[in-house]
């Protein structure tokens, strides 16, 4: 799995994740962890630039990545 689909994966699952809670919970400020979590997609699509991406280099020798 390649970093850039592990990033989608992550971003998929919290968005899904906070949605329900604040379904589930009543409390909408959940919802601005979708915010944010949107907003990060959005801005890494045009400046290239993703703290998830940097976390996971740095633990590339610990995890394995395939091109």
């Amino acid at each position: 799995m390649t970093i850039d689909r592990i990033i989608l994966a992550f971003a998929g699952i919290v968005i899904l994740v906070s949605v329900i809670l604040a379904y589930t919970t009543g409390n909408q400020l959940w919802l601005l962890l979708t915010g944010f979590v949107g907003l990060n997609l959005l801005q890494s699509a045009f400046t290239g630039f993703c703290p998830l991406a940097l976390i996971l280099k740095k633990l590339g020798n610990a995890v394995n990545f395939e091109n």
